[in-house]
């Protein structure tokens, strides 16, 4: 009978042995499977993140015209500048007093140009002139001296004339406002 016990206990001992074997195994199949995963994410998130990469620079341009069939050239037909080439716009020259607080008046006196997306939007603009004017005049003659200098001044009225002139033509698509000559007295 102690043979039969101890027939048994080796059989539980070897069943338990061979449990923790399995355990063993699982959990390094399931860690080799966790780095395979972890793997397959990173590969992935770097094809990803490299097409995307080339679609926003640019890069990969030519390779979609090729698959859509659409061309520069076809753009420049419909009246629309191709990708890189603007089409330009000249308003005419602005010439207000600065708001000098009580000193010595001083003046600007501005030309710029927008650049537009299409020749319609040229035509867009000649309609609305003279509101983009309105709108130009109102918010220079708030400038003061300070306001203008440096490059972060003419940042600022960069995009302040930018904004403006997207309000007053709404439908157009103005890409930039271009400072053609810009002098103060």
């Amino acid at each position: 009978m102690a043979d039969d016990d101890d027939l048994e206990n080796e059989e539980v001992g070897g069943a338990d042995e061979d449990a923790d074997g399995e355990e063993g195994g699982s959990s390094e199949g399931a860690s080799k499977s966790k780095k395979k995963l972890i793997i397959i994410v990173a590969v992935l998130l770097l094809v990803v993140g490299g097409a995307a990469a080339a679609f926003f620079t640019g890069l990969l341009e030519p390779l979609i015209s090729m698959i859509t069939g659409k061309d520069s050239s076809s753009a420049v037909a419909s009246g629309e500048a191709p990708e890189g080439i603007g089409l330009f716009h000249d308003l005419p020259e602005v010439l207000v007093n600065l708001n000098t607080a009580g000193r010595k008046s001083q003046f600007l006196k501005m030309k710029v140009s927008l650049e537009v997306a299409s020749e319609q939007d040229k035509l867009i603009i000649d309609a609305v002139k003279d509101r983009v004017m309105d709108n130009f005049q109102v918010y220079l003659r708030e400038l003061r001296i300070e306001d203008l200098q440096g490059s972060a001044g003419m940042y600022r009225l960069r995009e302040e004339l930018l904004r403006r002139v997207r309000a007053a033509t709404a439908p157009a698509q103005v890409k930039d406002v271009l400072f053609k000559e810009m002098l103060v007295q």
